[in-house]
């Protein structure tokens, strides 16, 4: 039965083999000019390989200091909009921080405190009834629908976050797509399940999903996610797993949004019921 080589042995059969490759090399490159250039493409080959490991090292290292500035300076420019923000409100106590579209206030804010692990996870946000909160407004990032606003202090908001089994927002798949509910999937912090699309309407996995616009409390096309795989149930209707752009554990600056026309809306929805019961 043949001995097995012990670990000095290999080592030690590996040094010899590397000794004898060199002196290879070496007698190779002093015997002809053909034989020395190709010697040298061999050398430069492994040099720039090496050089390029090397590099790609260093870059990534590189790259982790920029991010690592562009953080800090993104907080510079926050306590300075914030400086600014608050000179104007004393100037002017009707001043707002926000941009208007379409009906729709964009406030941004900070994420001071929020649950992830819970089946009804939340959000206090560093914004307020003074900075113009309402309760039922929205809370996205442009990666998606993070919650709604449930309750306001003076500078405070408490959200309901969408990993919450009680929430549903309505989605849309592709441009002109489908448009059904969408749910939090329970089980971790980047995965929902898009429900009560018609078995009619086609798509692919990896198709995009928005918001619908369907909602009084959401802007339209604010994108969400990716389909991944379908079902069918009932024989009715597909629903499908997205899987969302935007990771909740990661969530940090966010962005308030309330629609100003929502009131005109449910008075002309209210005032047209009133109207069919006549």
């Amino acid at each position: 039965m043949p001995r097995k080589k012990s670990a000095g042995q290999s080592v030690f059969s590996f040094a010899v083999f590397v000794i004898l490759e060199i002196a290879a090399l070496l007698l190779l490159s002093n015997n002809s000019s053909l034989q020395r250039l190709w010697v040298a493409r061999a050398s430069h080959g492994v040099m720039g390989s090496v050089w390029g490991s090397v590099q790609g090292v260093t870059d990534y290292f590189g790259l982790k200091k920029k991010n690592t500035e562009l953080a800090q300076e993104n907080t510079n420019l926050s306590a300075l909009v914030k400086g600014y923000e608050k000179a104007l409100k004393e100037m002017d106590p009707s001043f707002r921080p926000e941009l208007k579209s379409d009906g729709f206030h964009y406030l941004p804010a900070t994420v001071l405190k929020g649950s992830t692990n819970s089946q009804h996870n939340y959000l206090i946000l560093d914004k307020g009834s003074e900075d113009g909160v309402e309760r039922n407004s929205g809370v996205i990032t442009r990666n998606g629908v993070i919650g709604i606003v449930d309750a306001v202090s003076k500078h405070y908001s408490y959200a309901i976050s969408f990993l919450n089994t009680e929430m549903s927002i309505s989605a849309r798949i592709g441009d002109s797509g489908a448009v059904g509910s969408m749910t939090w999937d329970g089980l971790g912090t980047n995965g929902a399940i898009l429900k009560e699309i018609p078995l009619q309407f086609k798509f692919e996995p990896g198709d995009t999903v928005f918001t619908s616009g369907y909602s009084t409390i959401f802007p339209p096309d604010i994108p969400i996610g990716v389909t991944g795989e379908a079902r069918v149930i009932n024989g009715a209707t597909n629903e499908v797993k997205i899987n969302l752009f935007q990771d909740h554990s990661t969530l940090k600056h966010v962005t308030i949004v309330r629609n100003s026309r929502i009131e005109e809306i449910e008075s002309l929805e209210k005032s047209q019921e009133e109207e069919k019961k006549k």
